[in-house]
């Protein structure tokens, strides 16, 4: 450990083993969001190469994947890119800022991925009740995000029943898709690519970026096990291997899932659907089977949104008692001992992303998380490398630098073709949080502002 890394963290009992770790990953990455995005893959493109989106995204997070896999063997404690950006930058000096940034950003972008699965739950309803007006919809979508905020609003110790179950539910799914679509393939519907489908021009590479963009929105989750380090077994062996494999396993059950629909539903008709898992059905096995199918993506959907909010309202909380953030989100429930404040926060942000757009919700999410988390990550990769001796470091990227100079082009990439608007979201909540953390640091006397206390301080001494 350097010398300004932060305290040994406590002992936690090391029961993740490689399978439990892998499927963590898998569990997190997968949930409503391969039923609610096809749609729009296919109509980034205006066409079946949208698939290059899955591949071009899987291949990204290998890439970035590997980043993840050798801090997370250097440091394999909880928090993840909060620990890194610390240790890396120096929790006194600029880490403090990138730590604080991360959180800040997360308080927005944190919430719209769980938006996005209350979104896909409404989507999926209209399927249910056809004549549902628009604003209904958003409305459900809401009701969605307060009911689990009640039901989470209490003590609870039905986590790890409810993550099994989901995660059944949700392979389940996948491969009551995969089989039903591959009995009634037709290649040809599949791989009917449009004229100038690779015409390699600028709309091409512009539709191949808002393509990889929404892909990395149903990849997030393959780091996951990063955030509770202290848990797992062996980690210099098991969290490299358990992102790779979580990464390849979704990977060609996604390329499969939207191959498989558009083999049955025309990729024309299917890029306007908001519930194209259920048209699919009914097209091949009639209405009860789709309404089946509908019920249990509703449900995944559900429990999506119920785990995201019960694990991402322990983020600010983590670090509000660390001293890196606001001390509000550190309160307890009197009664009910768990952060309630961190809670309704996480929870009122959610419930007002519900009422944009899916494309929206997940384009905002997904730029105001990648100059902090992922790319300042990256960056932190070499500084690690030069505070951590070379034997002390289990895990070693293969072909370093190559594959974090891929994944930072990918992002960058992601980040510049978003759309000016999502980029100026992106910006802004980065400068406000700047402005924010410098507001705070002045008046708790903190970096940058200690050092200029401490000179003031030694100057008027010497007078």
């Amino acid at each position: 450990m350097t010398e300004n890394s932060s305290p040994p963290h406590p002992q936690l009992t090391r029961g993740f083993g490689l399978l439990q770790a892998t499927a963590l990953n898998i569990s997190n990455v997968v949930g409503v969001g391969p039923f609610i995005t096809i749609p729009l893959m296919l109509a980034t493109m205006g066409g079946p190469q949208a698939m290059l989106g899955w591949i071009a995204g899987a291949l990204l997070a290998i890439c970035d994947g590997q980043v993840w896999s050798e801090l997370g063997s250097v440091w394999p404690g909880s928090g993840g890119s909060y620990r890194y950006l610390k240790e890396a930058y120096g929790p006194q000096g600029l880490g403090s800022l990138l730590a604080f940034l991360f959180i800040w950003q997360f308080i927005l972008s944190g919430p719209l991925e769980i938006s996005s699965g209350m979104i896909g739950f409404s989507q999926y309803t209209s399927f249910l009740w056809p004549a549902i007006k628009p604003m209904a919809r958003k409305l459900i979508a809401a009701g969605v995000g307060i009911a689990a905020i009640a039901l989470l609003y209490r003590r609870t110790n039905l986590v790890g029943k409810l993550a099994l179950v989901l995660g059944a539910g949700t392979l389940l799914t996948m491969i009551v898709v995969v089989v039903a679509g591959a009995l009634h393939f037709d290649a040809k519907l599949a791989f009917s690519f449009p004229p100038g489908a690779f015409s390699f021009k600028t709309g091409f590479f512009l539709g191949l970026g808002s393509s990889m963009l929404i892909a990395m929105y149903d990849y997030l989750g393959y780091y996951d096990v990063c955030y509770i380090g202290d848990e797992v077994r062996d980690p210099g062996r098991t969290i490299p291997r358990s992102i790779l494999y979580c990464i390849l396993i979704t990977a060609v059950c996604y390329l499969a899932i939207e191959i498989v629909i558009i083999g049955v539903v025309p990729w024309r008709d299917a890029m306007q659907s908001n519930f194209i898992v259920s048209e699919f059905m009914q097209r091949l096995y009639g209405h009860t089977a789709a309404l089946m199918i509908t019920v249990m993506i509703l449900w995944t959907a559900f429990g999506s949104v119920f785990a995201l909010l019960l694990g991402y309202s322990r983020i600010p909380y983590a670090a509000a008692q660390d001293g890196n953030f606001f001390a509000v989100f550190a309160r307890i429930h009197p009664s009910k001992n768990f952060p309630h404040v961190s809670l309704l926060v996480i929870g009122a942000v959610s419930v007002a992303g519900a009422f944009f757009s899916l494309d929206a919700v997940i384009s905002a999410l997904i730029t105001t998380r990648v100059l902090v988390q992922f790319i300042a990550q990256i960056l932190a990769l070499p500084r690690m490398r030069r505070l951590v001796p070379e034997e002390k470091r289990p895990y070693k990227m293969w072909l370093y630098p190559v594959p974090a100079v891929i994944a930072a082009a990918g992002w960058i990439y992601i980040f510049a073709t978003s759309g000016w608007k999502f980029i100026v979201v992106g910006l802004v909540t980065l400068v406000v949080g700047i402005a924010v953390f410098l507001i705070r640091a002045a008046y708790g006397r903190t970096w940058p502002y200690a050092e200029v206390a401490a000179q003031g301080s030694a100057g008027s001494g010497r007078g």
